[in-house]
């Protein structure tokens, strides 16, 4: 089985709780899109969002962490990230998942993750390699071939003895903590030393949606829009993420950021 967690940022340190709740909602339709009943998703949150999409196989944790020492939002953003999503693979194993993978709560997912984990068990586990970048709003996506899992923290598909969970898990320590679950990129590094190399996954598996003005690595100024990746936002495309338009009204507060 695989389980999905699923950190979300809370109301407090959100530009527009509005926007973060309706981009974790599309989330959710995506990540419940799968065509293999084996998987769960955990939501960690401080607040649980109000949604119009509820399904039997999400669970949510809410939490009360202490806030982050570090005086750097980015770095405080950072730390709740990596406490959630340890706090959500400690709970992972009460469905003996085989697998769990991370995922930022904007982002949306191939429907067929699920049922190749479940067809693959016995792997180590995946980087995503290859993904599609999407800004809301846009009739295209853009395509990465190579390194996805550099530049989006919705990569790593690990088998869950390899999370490198600690013994008496504490949720008050700072970034270096939790660096294992928030430095995506280096994950596969880490594991090629520990010789449980990850594989790159045989297919796209996540789009990242970017410049929402919630996200905290890049906006669109770090991220290059090459015309020979542009791809039509075409029906198999949506159908496989389930990614579907915004409301007007968000939209419109976007193109104002």
């Amino acid at each position: 089985m695989l389980v999905f967690v699923v950190p979300l940022k809370s109301p407090q340190v959100s530009k527009s709780w509005e926007l973060v709740t309706q981009l974790f909602e599309r989330c959710m339709r995506s990540l419940c899109n799968q065509t293999s009943p084996h998987y769960r998703v955990i939501v960690v949150c401080n607040e649980r969002p109000r949604i119009d999409f509820h399904h039997p196989n999400i669970k949510y944790i809410e939490v009360d962490f202490p806030p982050a020492n570090e005086t750097d939002p980015i770095c405080r953003g950072h730390t709740d990230k990596g406490r959630k999503i340890l706090k959500g693979l400690i709970h992972a194993q009460e469905f003996c998942p085989s697998h769990t993978m991370a995922v930022d709560a904007d982002d949306c997912v191939s429907k067929y993750l699920a049922e190749f984990v479940h067809k693959n068990q016995h792997c180590y586990g995946w980087f995503i390699n290859k993904g599609y970048k999407y800004q809301n709003g846009s009739d295209f996506v853009y395509i990465k071939r190579s390194n996805f899992y550099r530049m989006c923290g919705t990569s790593n598909i690990l088998m869950y003895e390899l999370n490198q969970l600690p013994k008496n898990p504490e949720y008050n320590r700072g970034y270096g903590y939790y660096k294992f679950y928030i430095d995506h990129e280096k994950v596969r590094g880490d594991l090629i030393k520990k010789g449980t190399p990850l594989q790159p996954l045989p297919f796209a598996g996540a789009i990242y949606i970017i410049d929402t003005g919630e996200n905290f690595y890049y906006g669109a100024t770090k991220l290059t829009f090459n015309i020979f990746n542009r791809k039509l936002l075409n029906q198999p495309i949506r159908e496989e993420f389930n990614l579907y338009p915004m409301k007007k009204n968000l939209l419109a507060a976007l193109n104002l950021r």
